[in-house]
């Protein structure tokens, strides 16, 4: 059963650092839609531990360390078992906003994370971890912009400007 469910893809030999972080300790590897898989995982983690700015943009930074090396190790551009991108791009989906917020957050991330509008295939664009990771921090902004705009007209008030 087990094998089943671990995709295709067989481990790449050096299980370092670099592979931990890219992959999530190989979650990255357990499921044939790694990407959902990564962002679902990253929303339970901030649904229980609202995760601080900081550790965002920290985890941001080794995300784009490691995945440079992951990817170049593999000779793939945006393998898809690097997850940490999903990770980040979820947490800045989900940044600042009330929990209410939460669930909708996560699936128009993937919405925007699937179909990529521009800015976000711009900067899927860029080369090695840069390009890995910056589509899901852009993803992740508009998104978060997005929904709080929608708080804002609905819930802040923000329609009584235009009244």
């Amino acid at each position: 059963m087990l094998k089943n469910m671990i995709s295709l893809r067989k481990y790449p030999g050096n299980k370092d650092f670099a592979w931990c972080v890219s992959t999530l300790c190989g979650l990255g590897f357990v499921s044939n839609m790694p990407g959902t898989l990564g962002s679902v995982a990253a929303f339970f983690i901030y649904v229980f531990f609202p995760v601080p700015l900081y550790i965002i943009i920290l985890i941001a930074l080794l995300g784009l360390y490691t995945s440079q090396i992951y990817s170049k190790r593999i000779g793939e551009e945006d393998p898809k078992e690097v997850i940490v991108d999903e990770v980040v791009g979820v947490w800045l989906a989900m940044y600042g906003l009330p929990s209410g917020f939460f669930l909708p957050a996560l699936f128009l991330f993937r919405v925007v994370d699937i179909l990529k509008p521009f800015p976000i295939n711009t900067a899927e664009k860029l080369p090695g971890g840069w390009g890995i990771m910056a589509d899901d921090i852009v993803g992740g902004i508009i998104v978060n912009l997005i929904l709080m705009l929608i708080r804002w007209l609905y819930l802040g008030g923000g329609w009584n400007l235009f009244l």
